[in-house]
């Protein structure tokens, strides 16, 4: 369901498309991706009163986000290269990455432990890796444009996902414990993460 929210900020309306989700989830949860799409999930139950009323909550927040997420986008580098040389170079790290990925989680894999299945390469605008419950890893060609340690990290975070399937104290201790500079990491990809396009 698409809807429109109308926020004022300095003396200016914004009027920002969002799309509501409603499941069985129990908490509310409002996320905005790096192209700036606004997806609100809500439980089942959920009023149209108490969507407004969580809007309006966080409202500040949604339009700081909003704007610092355009900034981002008009500071990103042009690319020179046509459709046909970007849909070549693409295929290169594609199959690049379907060579170094299995290396380096079969490397990492000794300090994690857990079981996984397959890896899978995808290309996803907001997600640079998941874990699934029946232990496919997948991760986002993308990384091969990163430094090889945003890369190793990523690696790292899935893995541990194979026996802490949650974002606990618990998961992070076993980040920590593999990939100690997790934290440097993790704001690498927050700053950075919408550079890496072709």
């Amino acid at each position: 369901m698409d809807t429109m929210l109308r926020i004022k900020y300095q003396s200016r309306l914004y009027e920002l498309s969002y799309t509501l989700v409603r499941s069985k989830r129990k908490s509310y949860a409002i996320s905005i991706s790096p192209d700036g799409r606004i997806t609100v999930r809500v439980p089942l139950h959920a009023s149209n009163q108490e969507v407004r009323q969580i809007l309006t909550k966080k409202q500040h927040w949604i339009i700081t986000k909003y704007l610092e997420l355009q900034e981002k986008q008009a500071d990103r580098p042009v690319s020179d290269l046509t459709d046909v040389q970007r849909s070549a170079l693409t295929q290169r790290y594609i199959n690049a990455a379907k060579e170094y990925f299995p290396k380096r989680t079969a490397y990492f894999h000794q300090f994690t432990g857990g079981t996984y299945k397959r890896i899978t390469i995808r290309d996803q605008k907001t997600r640079w890796g998941s874990c699934s419950a029946k232990g496919t890893l997948s991760f986002n060609w993308r990384l091969m444009l990163a430094p090889p340690a945003i890369l190793d990290y990523v690696v790292v975070h899935e893995l541990c996902h194979l026996t802490h399937m949650n974002h606990s104290a618990a998961f992070w201790q076993a980040v920590e414990s593999v990939y100690p500079d997790y934290r440097s990491a993790r704001q690498w990809l927050k700053e950075h993460g919408q550079e890496l396009i072709l």
